[in-house]
């Protein structure tokens, strides 16, 4: 004869008996932060905080910048001006089209 797939194991445990809201509040103590926050290292954050603070970090992250030199600041700044002058030349061209456009097809 076949076993019934629907049979439990005997090391089966029933659910606890209780009111849903004892439930609850047994389930959000379980998820409920241990007090303070912490640091990924584990130590406790400090509470650091204000402009003074604000602007001592952004020096020492400022002098950490690979800044470039006289050479590769000369050949960005000409590629930028480049750009900007081929896109101005881009959007005369298109406003002038267009212009002409509205002007003879749908105003006359």
């Amino acid at each position: 004869m076949a076993r019934s797939r629907t049979r439990r194991n005997k090391d089966y445990q029933a659910p606890a008996t209780g009111s849903a809201a004892e439930r609850a509040r047994a389930r959000r103590q379980q998820v409920r932060p241990s007090g303070e926050t912490k640091a990924q290292t584990g130590q406790k954050r400090e509470r650091r905080g204000g402009v003074r603070a604000f602007a001592g970090e952004s020096a020492a992250e400022l002098k950490k910048v690979e800044w470039p030199g006289q050479r590769q600041l000369v050949s960005a700044t000409v590629v930028v001006l480049i750009a900007i002058a081929v896109v101005g030349v881009f959007l005369w061209a298109a406003d002038e089209a267009l212009s002409r456009l509205v002007r003879d097809v749908l105003l006359r």
